[in-house]
């Protein structure tokens, strides 16, 4: 079952449910969509399921029907609890038959949902219908949003990109340095090259120029780097709290990609927001604001993790709390940030939840 209140149980838990859990191993992770109306998801039993030979168990036809209602009150922003159930079987489900599993709502008061759900095959033939009257004990929690950067908070990308500026600006006769990587860093790719080489730069040459860069960046990006410490454990302990994530970076969304995929945390983001989707890059708060729409939080909800200044002064200016680890700069020039660290082993979710309850 869904979680039925976050005050009575423990969060941690929740990526374990049986029916719905993704982390439980011998779970049914059963994946629902919404269309507004209808829950819907899809279930193809094997031999761990099955009661008589070859025919699926009667209890998980019925878990199957008992989530489908309760995923119906989760997705209208509900906490409910089932008061009542009943199921009323047709026929047998036989093992290896994909099973189509809905449910919607029948009638709704403030404190009581009417829910009917069925299973049939993918052929339209009814397995099991249900019914369940649900108590409405509490709306649920205004949605959280984290999002990351990616240079400097998740991976130390930084020795990359530096080195794929001077040979991108090498073959050009232009000296970049170490001081000029500093200044730079965090801003996008047409700003580095406006600054670098000026304004007379043609939009042609600049698309040219970031895309020989983007190309050398992950021509020389190390398979073997790892996400800088604290990352996984953060990301795993902010998915089971139940924060929607975003990935948003001046980075293209080509680098975000296999980053996340080598660095083995793809799966942790419910958007990714690269440089291309919005018009200006940081300080500018375009790119977090978009990341906040697509995750339907608002910004007062989200807290950015940044490296860099210009990254922290969107998380201002869009209205958001910012965390900065100071992997890239040091601490002082990122005083306008809500929070400062030193490495994201010293963030859990308590100060998180305590940046979003102070106004």
């Amino acid at each position: 079952m869904l979680p039925k209140s976050l005050s009575i149980i423990d969060t941690k838990s929740l990526t374990q449910c049986f029916a719905c859990g993704p982390d439980n191993p011998i779970g049914l992770k059963l994946k629902f969509t919404w269309d507004g109306t209808t829950a819907r998801a899809e279930f193809t039993p094997t031999e761990l399921h099955q009661g008589w030979n070859n025919i699926v168990h009667g209890g998980i036809i019925f878990t199957f029907l008992d989530e489908a209602m309760t995923y119906v009150t989760y997705f209208q922003g509900l906490n409910s609890v089932t008061a009542r159930s009943e199921v009323r079987f047709k026929r047998a489900a036989f093992l290896h038959e994909p099973l189509l599993i809905s449910a919607t709502t029948v009638k709704k008061t403030r404190k009581l949902l009417e829910a009917k759900s069925i299973v049939t095959l993918k052929d339209g033939t009814e397995i099991a219908e249900g019914s369940a009257l649900m108590y409405i004990f509490a709306q649920q929690p205004s949605p959280r949003g984290i999002l990351w950067d990616m240079d400097g908070v998740i991976a130390n990308t930084g020795p990359f990109h530096f080195q794929a500026w001077q040979e991108t600006f090498g073959k050009r006769g232009v000296k970049f340095t170490k001081e000029d990587f500093d200044q730079t860093f965090g801003l996008r790719n047409d700003s580095i090259i406006r600054k670098i080489l000026g304004n007379k730069v043609s939009p042609e040459d600049v698309e040219a120029i970031t895309q020989e860069k983007e190309a050398t960046f992950r021509r020389l990006l190390s398979p073997s780097l790892q996400p800088l410490p604290g990352v996984t454990k953060l990301l795993k302990a902010l998915k089971e709290a139940g924060f929607k994530m975003a990935l948003a970076s001046s980075a293209p969304k080509e680098n975000l990609n296999l980053l996340t995929f080598n660095l083995r945390i793809d799966g942790y983001f419910d958007a990714i927001v690269s440089d291309k989707e919005v018009t200006e890059g940081k300080p500018s708060p375009q790119l977090f604001l978009l990341a906040s729409e697509r995750l339907k939080v608002t910004p007062q909800n989200c807290v950015v993790i940044e490296d860099a200044i210009a990254g922290v002064q969107a998380a201002k200016t869009a209205h958001m709390k910012s965390i900065a680890v100071t992997n890239t700069h040091p601490r002082e020039s990122l005083s306008q940030a809500d929070l400062v660290v030193d490495s994201l082993e010293q963030v859990d979710i308590s100060m998180i939840e305590k940046l979003l309850q102070n106004p």
